[in-house]
């Protein structure tokens, strides 16, 4: 392996994924987290961990935010939102928690790279994050990246991306957001 020939044709692909996002979708996302009263997040594997890498930052920028799973997560209602990422289309956990949350009176967003698939017919809100996922990486295998990595650091790529276009709805600057940040590593 190249590793500079497979760094720049990685980060090509990833480019080309971030140059077909939505900024009308992004606003859209940070207006409505904006006003949301609390906030609940959840992905399973490597998607899992990208959602709480952004309940970290939603934290950060003094939003109530959670993630699903963790003891502290609190109920979901009225005026709440739930994030979830269902790359592929559907998880059964994830719609499982999608019910839930909608019977509960809350808004459900989620980002898929499949807008037609199941969590995306049960979402208030959808994001697309136009990348391969491991659920179509045999079909057409497009990304030089292994698996569903590419949609994965994509949605990571998204998550800052929306982060910095709600730090700047919210008017909370960097120094706020560093004086949240943990001090027991």
């Amino acid at each position: 392996m190249n590793l500079a020939e497979t760094v720049s044709r990685s980060i090509e692909e990833l480019k080309g994924v971030a140059d077909a996002l939505s900024s009308t979708e992004m606003t859209s996302l940070a207006r409505e987290m904006a006003e949301a009263r609390r906030i609940a997040l959840y992905g399973v594997g490597r998607e899992g961990l990208v959602m709480r890498g952004l309940a970290m930052r939603l934290y950060h920028l003094g939003l109530d935010a959670h993630v699903v799973g963790s003891m502290d997560c609190p109920p979901i209602g009225k005026g709440d939102s739930l994030i979830v990422s269902a790359g592929p289309g559907s998880f059964s956990t994830v719609l499982a928690l999608m019910n839930v949350a909608s019977n509960a009176g809350a808004r459900t967003v989620v980002f898929t790279a499949e807008p037609s698939g199941a969590a995306a017919r049960l979402a208030d809100a959808v994001f697309k994050v136009p990348a391969q996922t491991m659920a179509s990486d045999r079909a057409a295998r497009e990304s030089l990246l292994p698996m569903g990595s590419l949609y994965e650091l994509s949605l990571w790529l998204y998550c800052d991306l929306f982060v910095l276009a709600l730090q700047e709805r919210l008017g909370v600057s960097y120094d706020k957001m560093r004086s949240r940040h943990t001090n027991l590593e």
